[in-house]
């Protein structure tokens, strides 16, 4: 009996660095290259100040969007957002400001004290519905062709160098 008391304890600690072991063997990290070439989602969204709602279809009116999505609790955020300004004067470019999971006082707030480089902001008040476009933390912001597919993804807070390569991509 005791003999089978330690060949189960042995078998079950074995087992357990087994699962263990090919477990951290196997990347987990959430990855949205591959939405770079795809086309994106058409997605109705709440227009922040109104009643009326905006579907990413009619992006299409663009040479090129880029789709930020940005919250006013978000301290990265604000580190960005003079990027935006500074992209916001580009002629081919139009902005499209997502309010990711925020207060709608806070957000305007936010944008009177920082200014306002979006052409449109829309509000995805729950966060369910930027789900859709791979955001899983913000800022992240999605830069789009006339075609509506996605040409780059930056996931955290906009730089110069990331300023300059977009100026680059939308004057090619």
């Amino acid at each position: 009996m005791r003999y089978f008391f330690r060949v189960s304890v042995l078998l079950l600690i074995f087992f357990i660095l087994v699962i263990f072991y090919f477990s951290l063997n196997t990347i987990k990290t959430y990855d949205t290259k591959d939405l770079i070439g795809k086309k994106i989602s058409n997605i109705e969204f709440d227009i922040l100040n109104s009643e009326e709602k905006f579907n990413t279809k009619n992006l299409i009116e663009n040479d090129f969007t880029l789709i930020n999505f940005f919250a006013s609790w978000c301290g990265p955020c604000r580190k960005e957002h003079k990027y935006l300004v500074q992209l916001s004067k580009a002629q081919k470019l139009k902005i499209l400001g997502i309010n990711y999971r925020d207060d709608k006082t806070n957000a305007n707030r936010f944008l009177e004290q920082l200014g306002n480089p979006y052409f449109k902001v829309l509000s995805d008040k729950k966060g369910k519905k930027s789900v859709n476009f791979g955001v899983y933390g913000i800022p992240e912001t999605i830069l789009v062709d006339k075609e509506l597919y996605i040409i780059k993804k930056y996931i955290g807070p906009l730089n110069q160098k990331d300023v300059n390569k977009i100026l680059k991509l939308i004057r090619q």
